[in-house]
């Protein structure tokens, strides 16, 4: 049973007011203020572990004082405000490292997965004209392959797999207090640069550039589900727009003894602006694992970090209540706050994370262009199981038709986000557009309204109800369809540990809906097992939603980010009705 929860959404919502400097700079928020303060200097800011075993910890001094020699060994490199600069490194210190490099000296920093490939790193690497490329050992192969078409790339620094901590230096302390920045010519570069030989001869102080808060800071590309991917540029201040959010869906962050986790690759808009730079701007300590998902790996480390706050995908909820129904038999958590994002939650996992995890989830919504935007707050005003929640504070949210007029409440209509706030100010989550692509930055846009491409419905509450991306409903035998409501029904199926529903065509009907589902541990699929699964999802649903077909597949295909690619599976029945056609 829910709690009960005092309603205080509308007087939180109602009086929040903006306060944004005209400077501001993320290194300087999320790091150099806690390394200058004697008090907290010594205070973790990340831990590390890797799946190897290899286990390190970093506090916000030592952040800085590696943050300043890679600022100086960018500055002789010559990288200087407004370049970009690659990373291509997995969840390790060495990203938050690069990441306050890059803000303190004014470059813009473009973090990318290690697991994209050739091609898809080529295509990043040549539309942002990086100049530096900091890479894993483990891509070392993939930029061999297409550097000579990076024509701007000028230098790779290679991080070996391994994290070691930079001997001490020059300063002791390694607090950004000094203006004697490292100017000396004593740092090779050759055309493979290995970062800790470079970090050894660089000096631990610097003095860091003053950035505007609409300085570029951040260039992230959209995943590119229709056309090619689009370079999303972040100022500054778009981490100030993503606080309220953050605060609130992680109940109210931060408090006394919080520790943050998530799986979330911070190469990603999920792990960078709602886990790792969110947590270092309020001071606290976030886990960093180098490893593979699992549901075991991931209660061992809520276990022994005594991590309290989380971000995780539904993706990976499904997997740990497929695999662990009764967590704190086995594990002493310290869960306070889970906060979930990319596809809709549920009932089902929704009701396991209250029983099992004693946590109500609080499910949120954003994208890359301007994120963390709705979402839910357990605690200041009561979630509806499947709702997206409400608008957070300092944002103003609205469902929209096809000319941008607000549509009535419980009418699809598409999630758009305004330039203003409720107060009439600048929301400073925005991004500044699309990298070199005006085009695509102007038809974003209708009006002042920012569109998302996600639908929705919002009920007289306010609460917004996801109906799936534009591109992912489908109408069968006359009636529309959205997804996720069906693939939520069908995990409730002890069988099923995850399910994806596309459009099948059909000459008769236009589609077919189709199920493409992933069995628990165990199971064996047949054609009992589809009669069951259909009469489970008709007697749940209505009668036109069930599957008419249903087919079992070992994985789904996701994104990089943890995000069902249901376009893929999409893809495939078309071609195979042009095949049998």
């Amino acid at each position: 049973m829910q709690p009960t929860v005092l309603d205080q959404y509308a007087s939180l919502y109602r009086e929040f007011r903006w306060h944004v400097p005209d400077s501001f700079n993320i290194a300087q928020a999320c790091c150099t203020r806690w390394a200058n303060d004697p008090s907290r200097a010594s205070d973790i800011a990340i831990h590390y572990e890797s799946e190897s075993g290899q286990t390190a910890t970093l506090s916000y001094a030592e952040l800085q004082a590696e943050a300043n020699r890679l600022s100086n060994v960018l500055r002789r490199l010559g990288v200087q405000c407004g370049d970009r600069v690659a990373l291509i490194l997995p969840q390790r210190p060495e990203v938050a490292i690069a990441l306050m490099a890059c803000f303190q000296i004014g470059a813009i920093a473009m973090p990318l997965s290690i697991l994209f490939g050739p091609d898809a790193l080529e295509y990043r690497l040549q539309n942002s004209e990086s100049v530096i490329a900091i890479v894993e050992q483990s891509c070392q192969p993939s930029i061999d392959a297409i550097r000579a078409q990076c024509p701007a790339l000028q230098q790779i620094v290679l991080v070996d797999d391994a994290f070691a901590h930079t001997a001490p230096a020059d300063t002791g302390g390694g607090a950004n207090t000094s203006n004697d920045s490292d100017t000396s010519d004593n740092i090779d570069t050759p055309p493979l640069l290995h970062w800790h030989s470079a970090m050894a001869q660089a000096s631990s102080s610097f003095a860091a550039v003053d950035t505007a808060a609409s300085d570029p800071a951040i260039l992230i590309y959209t995943s590119g589900t229709t056309g090619a991917p689009k370079g999303a540029l972040l100022p500054q201040a778009a981490l100030i727009g993503n606080l309220t959010g953050f605060v609130a869906s992680q109940n109210w962050f931060p408090q006394e003894h919080d520790v943050f986790w998530s799986p979330a690759d911070w190469a990603w808009t999920g792990g960078l602006m709602d886990a790792l730079l969110p947590a270092l701007y309020f001071g606290k300590p976030i886990v960093g694992y180098r490893g593979r998902f699992s549901a075991e790996t991931a209660f061992q480390l809520l276990e022994k970090y005594a991590v309290t706050n989380t971000f995780l995908f539904p993706t990976a909820l499904k997997i740990m209540m497929k695999t662990v129904a009764a967590p704190r038999d086995q594990y002493d958590l310290k869960l306070r706050a889970i906060m979930s994002a990319g596809e809709a939650v549920g009932d089902a996992v929704f009701n396991w994370c209250q029983s099992a995890l004693g946590v109500t989830v609080n499910e949120m919504f954003g994208q890359t262009e301007m994120n963390y935007i709705v979402g839910n707050s357990a605690g200041q005003w009561p979630a509806k199981p499947g709702s997206m929640g409400r608008p957070y504070p300092g944002h103003r949210v609205a469902v929209i038709d096809d000319d941008g007029a607000i549509v009535a409440p419980g009418v699809t209509g598409e999630v758009a986000l305004n330039r203003l706030d409720i107060q009439g100010d600048p929301d400073p989550i925005f991004f500044l557009g699309y990298w070199k692509n005006p085009q695509a930055t102007s038809a974003k846009y209708t009006g002042d309204w920012c569109r998302t491409g996600d639908l929705a419905s919002m009920d007289d509450d306010g609460y917004l109800w996801y109906q799936g991306r534009a591109d992912d409903m489908f109408k069968a035998a006359g009636y529309r369809i959205g997804p996720s409501e069906i693939e939520n029904c069908l995990v409730k199926h002890p069988a099923v540990a995850n399910a994806a529903v596309v459009p099948k065509p059909d000459r008769e009907r236009g589609n077919l809906v189709k199920a493409f589902v992933v069995l628990t541990a165990g199971v064996q699929g047949d054609a009992q097992l589809i009669k069951e699964l259909q009469a489970h999802v008709r007697g749940k649903l209505a009668p036109y939603e069930y599957p008419k077909e249903i087919e079992f597949i070992d994985a789904l295909p996701m994104t990089t980010t943890g995000k069902l690619q249901r376009r893929v599976l999409r893809l495939l029945e078309q071609e195979r009705a042009q095949s049998e056609s």
